[in-house]
């Protein structure tokens, strides 16, 4: 099994992707797109996919902290549907509050310049959200 992680935005997708072993989770890209036009990097995912044989995508799913869904709970959730009618791969959805808060300080705490942070933040998000999904599995054990 290989793990594909995604932090999903209106406009940009952060994707990062397990080692072998499913105990490493690596920033790989930031994928950018019209707003709200989801379908446009379907193209690149595909060949993500192949190149590292991916059999199953981590997608961040945004809940607000007091737990409820928002528009953008809504917005994972299509996103979610639209992966798995293309791809045909599981799609498991992980708690994501804080991940991209978390990628911040990560950044800031590595003196990286503002231009740089905001090329690499939804990536390293992603693998953050991965790394939860296989700590847990790991757990699992």
């Amino acid at each position: 099994m290989r793990y594909l992680g995604l932090d999903l935005g209106t406009s940009t997708l952060g994707v990062s992707v397990s080692d072998r072993t499913n105990m490493i989770a690596s920033p790989l890209i930031t994928l950018r797109f019209p707003s709200e036009d989801y379908e446009s990097v379907l193209s690149s995912l595909k060949k993500i996919v192949e190149e590292k044989e991916i059999t199953d995508f981590v997608l961040g799913y945004p809940k607000n902290m007091n737990n409820s869904e928002g528009y953008a709970t809504k917005r994972t959730e299509n996103f979610k549907v639209l992966l798995e009618n293309n791809f045909h791969l599981p799609v498991h959805l992980v708690d994501e509050r804080l991940s991209t808060v978390e990628a911040e300080k990560i950044l800031l705490s590595s003196d990286t310049s503002r231009k740089k942070r905001k090329r690499q933040i939804d990536r390293l998000a992603s693998s953050l959200i991965l790394e939860t999904y296989l700590k847990r599995k790991e757990e699992e054990k």
